[in-house]
């Protein structure tokens, strides 16, 4: 019998379509200089579209519904691929840190800036005179004397520190380049990108068919941030959240090979090191931390290595610069740690923030669920970002993925105020008045979203949206998973 499409998949469909536009238009407007206003307008759209496309396919048939996901998965990330990126100039670094490696000069050694590097210059990163025009254009000293006196600069942000960015990003910087036809620029950066956020489509998709609803893949795979983050400006982490979602499937039964991913995720950026906690729910033996601690630090250390060996600078390049330039190390810094600075002094919000995680992290360890590692990872995670509140978008590129995996889907308006702050509050006298009202937003949305949780379901832990781990009803019998049949 041919396959009939229901009502809903043809309602979801018409949505993702609707999406699909939207999401061409918001990549092709070049606002957020000139329009961060009408720039929002178009993310807010997105945003609308993309929610009710995600609730729309909850409910129909899961067999259409991953077919739905994997090519709205394509398409939506094919939208980032119309335009060069839009809201941020790292991409242009990562090319340049390719170009550099390519040249036989380790990443680390040098700023581009640095007279030593003045012949790997050409006309597209490194412009001249009337090019330099461009907001995004920062001023660099002339390649040599005998240069032109005409204004030079690079499209490159931070031109004067060395790269910041770590060994497993720096060999993809690297392979990317390999790979790139002569006067590509920045497209195999952004096909990359499309390519991996398919990928951790995939990987969802298989995580979730055992372990959850495939369906709640769809807030990875039809995220407006995915787009725009990780395709349109091509930020490679996507990369660290592929291996991150994949540790995450793995370590439930083979801990070492998971714990490698994630050491090979915490090599991309940093960051995804926020996810060990949850990679060890429910741990009652040093053995079985062990079990993953000690491949991730391995893997992670084992990356490194072969920099440390070629460069005579620190391979920790801009790191300590970077976290002073973002007042991380500042309780006075009114754009970090807005929310604990509204209910406490400004040099309680360090201490407090610290305080705060340690606890969830014993929670999670104590009482974190071993076979929903990606709970306790979202619950720190989501945490971290609302105590933190960062201003750049493509942070909660790792926090849209473990929404994705746990299906709390509140926790996305983290994400939401992410890209706000970034995005819209450039158009408002005080940006960070902004941010703090659109973080405190996505936060007391999260708490009632956990109360309203704990209330449906009676006492006992909030579970991550699961439908086959919800408690029945008194007398009923208990639910089971949802079969997989042809439709």
């Amino acid at each position: 019998m041919p396959h009939v499409i229901s009502p809903r998949t043809a309602l979801t469909g018409v949505l993702l379509a609707a999406l699909t536009t939207v999401l061409v238009f918001t990549v092709r407007h070049d606002g957020y200089y000139r329009d961060p206003g009408g720039l929002s307008w178009w993310y807010a759209a997105g945003w609308a579209l993309f929610a009710a496309a995600a609730w729309a396919v909850r409910t129909v048939p899961v067999r259409q519904a991953v077919v739905l996901l994997l090519a709205g998965s394509a398409v939506v990330a094919a939208t980032g691929l119309v335009a060069p990126p839009r809201t941020s100039t790292d991409a242009y670094r990562y090319a340049w840190d390719g170009r550099v490696q390519a040249a036989g000069i380790s990443p680390y050694d040098h700023a581009p800036a640095d007279p030593e590097l003045a012949p790997l210059r050409d006309d597209w990163l490194f412009p001249q005179g009337a090019a330099c025009a461009g907001p995004d254009r920062a001023r660099v000293p002339a390649a040599s004397p005998a240069s032109p006196a005409a204004v030079h600069c690079t499209r490159l942000n931070r031109p004067t520190v060395h790269t910041i960015y770590p060994p497993v990003s720096e060999a993809y910087f690297y392979g990317v380049h390999l790979l790139s036809p002569d006067g590509a620029r920045l497209k195999p950066f952004q096909i990359g990108g499309a390519l991996l956020s398919v990928g951790v489509t995939c990987v969802l998709l298989l995580i979730l068919r055992r372990r959850g609803d495939p369906r709640t893949a769809a807030y990875w795979a039809w995220c407006p941030a995915v787009p725009v983050e990780a395709v349109n400006n091509a930020h490679a982490d996507v990369l660290g959240v592929l291996f991150a979602v994949a540790g995450l499937g793995l370590v439930v039964r083979h801990r070492v090979a998971g714990g490698a991913l994630l050491g090979a995720a915490i090599a991309v950026k940093l960051m995804p090191a926020i996810v060990l906690p949850g990679a060890l729910s429910g741990v009652r033996r040093v053995r079985d931390a062990a079990a993953v601690l000690v491949p991730a630090a391995a893997v992670t250390a084992l990356a490194y290595l072969p920099y440390i060996l070629v460069s005579d600078g620190s391979v920790l390049g801009y790191l300590g610069g970077y976290v002073e330039e973002e007042g991380y190390d500042d309780a006075d810094s009114r754009n970090r740690y807005a929310l604990l600075r509204l209910v406490l002094p400004a040099s309680w919000a360090l201490p407090a923030l610290i305080a705060v995680l340690l606890v969830l992290c014993a929670h999670v360890l104590r009482r974190g669920d071993p076979e929903r590692p990606w709970s306790g990872a979202l619950l720190v995670t989501g945490t971290a970002f609302l105590l933190l509140t960062p201003g750049y978008s493509w942070y909660a590129l790792l926090l849209v993925a473990l929404v994705a995996l746990d299906g709390r889907w509140e926790w996305l308006l983290v994400a939401v105020a992410g890209a706000a702050k970034y995005v819209t509050s450039r158009a408002f006298d005080d940006p960070n008045m902004v941010g703090t009202v659109v973080y405190a937003v996505a936060a007391a949305a999260v708490v009632a979203g956990a109360l309203l949780r704990h209330r449906a379901r009676g006492s006992g832990p909030v579970d991550g949206g699961d439908p086959s781990r919800r408690t029945p009803a008194p007398g009923s019998p208990p639910p089971e998973r949802t079969p997989i049949r042809p439709t």
